[in-house]
């Protein structure tokens, strides 16, 4: 009988496969979670701390450091992680070494609120996102008459104001008043902006620019005390 050799060396390797298949499951099946690594990614924010989201990585009541790997619930930790209010992206995966690592990617606030009733800031995403212990970023600030529900026309509002690089070096501040209208505050002179209702934002802001130009040049900027653009096509001026 001929030996079909390239039969039983095929039956040789799959039985090689199998082997090392089972033994490196059994090895990785009985390797533990050495440590928790953590990384920040766009390492300006600050608002979260290791001890933070290591609080987050816990399951069933106990750090998950010396537990076997494959009684990790990856997806649960990291819904976990992904459901705080500071967090706006993350990820947690296990490394070959033993290691539980997360990327954390912090929100971005780009106004802080302050009313009677709570203090927050807005995010890029136009999410509302608490204060942090840890940190206070430098960032627009809103006051008045604020509630949560104003939050599109606060981001929308500050967003035209940060794209622009005239506004965002000469608005500092935006107060809300009862009657729903916004007034800015400038970084130079002492007057009040009255803006008016979140509307027709371009050409107000195209009109503010051209009054502070002009005032700015010839240095009669000082001499008004309130800038009025809710009239289409105008701006109305008061005198001291």
């Amino acid at each position: 009988m001929k030996i079909n050799w390239n039969y039983i060396k095929g039956l040789l390797l799959l039985g090689l496969v199998v082997f090392l298949y089972g033994f490196s499951h059994h090895k990785h099946s009985v390797k533990k979670i050495r440590d928790i690594s953590i990384e920040f990614e766009e390492g300006n924010n600050l608002f979260m701390d290791y001890q933070m989201v290591n609080k987050m990585l816990i399951q069933n009541g106990k750090t998950v450091v010396n537990e076997a790997k494959t009684v990790i619930d990856l997806h649960k930790l990291e819904t976990k992680v992904l459901s705080h209010s500071m967090v706006e992206n993350a990820s947690v995966f296990l490394t070959v070494d033993g290691l539980l690592k997360s990327k954390i990617k912090q929100r971005t606030p780009i106004a802080r609120v302050i009313s009677d009733s709570k203090s927050y800031y807005i995010d890029r995403a136009a999410k509302v996102m608490p204060l942090s212990a840890n940190h206070s970023a430098r960032v627009m600030l809103i006051s008045g008459d604020v509630k949560e529900a104003d939050k599109d026309d606060i981001y929308l509002l500050v967003t035209k104001i940060l794209n622009d690089e005239f506004l965002k070096k000469q608005i500092i501040g935006v107060e809300k008043t009862p009657d729903k209208e916004f007034i800015l505050k400038t970084r130079i002179g002492e007057q009040s902006i009255e803006l008016g209702k979140i509307k027709n934002l371009d050409l107000k802001f195209k009109n503010l620019k051209s009054f502070f130009n002009k005032t700015m040049t010839d240095k009669t900027i000082d001499n008004y005390t309130s800038i009025n653009l809710k009239y289409s096509n105008q701006v109305v001026c008061t005198k001291k």
